[in-house]
């Protein structure tokens, strides 16, 4: 497939809003990042996860390719501002769903749309997945702070919460977007402590500022694509 009937096959879905406000993003992290003499892995990193979740919320299969690369990336800066949950996380386990959720969402696209088909967790499954993640949230804590680690407790409970939130995105389930809402802000958190202390890394702060946006825009978007398609049914 060529590349310009490519992006007109992921462009199809998106609004007008969306056509404009994702480039515009892209813009803004790009010329923010060399004005403040950014870290030039930071800026690549915050343009691949960016786009990342932006299409990963557009439910576009392409999610995965620019997600690879941002997992490099972030891996290297999380060494570098010595946050190993988030290090261990983008390494060991990203990666890997990448490939696994890549194989999951070919399998289950709406035909019309090149778009996934969103699900949402049955009342089973809520009873085990969030009471698991309480109580992994603790034990990964004690783990880092045995590793010398800054900011243990935020750093456990965004690891621990993207973990399921990845488990979820490859579900294809609507109750991610609560998840990634809770990580979003306290990694924002995180970062604009780094970035206090130092640690030239605007480009990754702004990254996880637009990350929450997207957070609340695709929660609202798919639980209206749910509800609609339960009324059809």
């Amino acid at each position: 497939m060529k590349i310009k009937s490519f992006l007109s096959k992921e462009l199809e879905c998106f609004s007008l809003f969306e056509k404009i406000f994702f480039p515009t993003v892209i813009i803004f992290l790009i010329f923010s990042s060399f004005i403040l003499k950014d870290d030039k892995i930071a800026l690549i990193s915050a343009i691949c996860g960016t786009s990342y979740s932006f299409l990963a919320g557009k439910g576009k299969i392409s999610c995965y390719y620019v997600g690879a690369l941002g997992t490099f990336c972030y891996c290297y800066i999380a060494y570098k501002n010595t946050l190993f949950g988030n290090l261990a996380l983008y390494a060991l386990f990203y990666f890997p769903m990448y490939i696994i959720g890549y194989i999951n969402w070919s399998k289950n696209l709406n035909k019309k749309s090149r778009s996934i088909i969103k699900t949402h967790l049955s009342k089973k499954e809520k009873l085990i997945y969030f009471p698991l993640m309480f109580i992994l949230i603790i034990l990964f804590n004690f783990v880092l702070i045995t590793l010398g680690g800054k900011l243990t407790f935020i750093d456990s409970i965004t690891t621990i919460c993207s973990i399921f939130g990845q488990i979820l995105t490859v579900k294809r389930c609507y109750e991610q977007w609560y998840i990634w809402i809770i990580v979003n802000v306290l990694t924002l958190i995180m970062w604009i402590i780094a970035y206090a202390n130092g640690s030239n890394c605007f480009a990754t702060v702004i990254m996880w500022f637009i990350y929450t946006f997207f957070a609340f825009y695709f929660l609202i978007n798919w639980r209206k694509e749910l509800i609609s398609n339960e009324d059809n049914i």
